[in-house]
This record gives structure tokens, sequence and C-alpha cells, in this order.
């Protein structure tokens, strides 16, 4: 009787730890403390942070940041519609304008006529060649808040690129063209303006261009009669800032002047 109860007693005490085990080994398995191998494949796969590939986003070893810089997709541009809209407009304001001969050169003086070049007719405290260096050049280097010591520019007349420096040999590479050239709107109705109204018309930055030197000296006091960009696609632009100036400054236009206008816009 009594080795009867001992293995009795052995036989429940070996239940209660197998039952014990049990419970444990499967507590382990819910809290997920223990999986099979496949498990913890799955498990990383699945779950953010985990190890997956050394050295790629989700290794246990922070990856190193890349910075990636891209120029987004434009739109479709719509530079014909918008084109064709300018050269519109410039049309209806040439149609509007007078037509005559040119007035006699007689008396035409460049300072006494249109004012010192160049002035601060916007009252900003730079000059308007600064101002137009300035907007026209790109990686400009001023000394004070306006002098423009040097920067790129490319020509709108001829879209070649050229590196200005100021100084005494330098500068005259890249010059301010009036696109109305003084002498032109003396002889074609500058001369009936105030002086007030000249020197406004000197230094409006709609009649004024950052360009290459050597378009500027073969330009001179030209019209659109006799001289054109040698960039063709600036062409239109450029005529049409001739259009605007003119009438903003109630000035006419030549028969030629304007025949050539025509011919210009008829392509834009």
């Amino acid at each position: 009787m009594t080795s009867r109860r001992r293995r009795t007693r052995t036989t429940v005490q070996s239940s209660i730890v197998t039952l014990v085990l049990a419970v444990g080994v499967w507590a382990l398995f819910s809290s997920g403390a223990l999986s099979t191998g496949a498990d913890a494949t799955t498990s990383a796969a699945s779950t953010p942070g985990a190890a997956n590939t050394p050295g790629t986003p989700g290794s246990g070893t922070a990856a190193r940041p890349t910075v990636t810089t891209s120029t987004p997709t434009p739109a479709t541009p719509e530079p014909s519609r918008a084109s064709s809209q300018s050269a519109a407009d410039a049309r209806a304001t040439l149609a509007g304008l007078p037509v005559k001969g040119k007035a006699p050169a007689t008396g035409y003086d460049r300072e006494a006529d249109f004012g010192t070049p160049w002035l601060d007719v916007d009252h900003n405290g730079c000059d308007t060649r600064n101002d137009v260096l300035a907007r026209d050049l790109t990686a400009i280097v001023r000394q004070g808040p306006c002098k423009v010591l040097s920067g790129d520019l490319v020509s709108p007349y001829t879209g070649a690129t050229i590196a200005f420096v100021r100084g005494n040999t330098t500068s005259a590479l890249v010059q301010i063209d009036h696109v109305v050239a003084l002498e032109n709107a003396w002889r074609t109705g500058a001369q009936q303006l105030s002086q007030t109204e000249r020197q406004a018309l000197a230094n409006d930055p709609e009649n004024l261009f950052a360009v290459d030197g050597r378009s500027n000296s073969q330009k001179r006091s030209g019209d659109a009669a006799t001289w054109l960009p040698a960039a063709t696609g600036f062409r239109c632009e450029y005529v049409e800032h001739q259009i605007e100036v003119k009438a903003e400054y109630r000035l006419w236009v030549v028969p030629a002047e304007r025949d050539a206008m025509e011919r210009v816009l008829s392509s834009c």
C-alpha cells in the first residue's frame, strides 16, 4: 500500500510538472518569443525595421541617407499660344501707330536731350546700368548694394555667353542697348516730349537689354528695317518691345520700319 501511494504521489507530481511546462511553452509561443525558422523569416520580411539585406533600409545597420535632386517634369509648355497672342497684341498696337517719315537729326544730343547715362529714375539708389546688369546677368558679384562687378550674360541678340568683368578694358564686352535707339526716338517724335519724358524713355527697363557689345555697335541707331538680332528666335520679342515703347512714348514708325515689323510678327 505504501509503495502504491508513493507511485501515485510521484505520478501526480510528474503530471503537475508536465502541465506547468506545457503552459509555459504555450505562453512563449503566444508571445512570439519562440518561432520556427520559416516563421522568423516571414516576420522579418513583414515587420518594418526588421533585418533584410545588410546596408539597406530595414536592416539592423543604419543606412546612409541618400539625397536625390531632380527637376520636376514641366507641364506641357504653351510657347506658341503665348507668342501668338503677344504677336497679335503687337500687330494691333502697330496698326495704331502713326506712320511718317523721319525728322532730321539736327540738334540731337544724347546727354542734353535724354540725360546723363545712367540716371536713377526709379529712385532705388542704383543707376539704371547696374539695375539692368543685375536683372539680365546671372552669378553676379556686387560691390555694395548696387555696383555689379562680374556675372554671366547670355546675349539675347546672339545666344553667346559672355563673362562680364567690370574694368577699363572689359566692361565694353557687355553693353546696355536701347531697343528703340535714342537717336531713332529723337527722329520719330521724341523731340516733342518733355525732358522728363525723354529721361524716362532712356532709362525705361522695357527699352533696355544687356547685350554683347559687338551687336550693340553694329546696330547703332538702326530700326527694324535696317537691323535685327542675329538670333532669329529673339526677333519677335525684340520687335514687340520696340512697338510697346513707341506706343508708350507716342512715337511713330516710318513705312519701311512698319513693313519690317509686320514681316517679323507674321512668323511669330
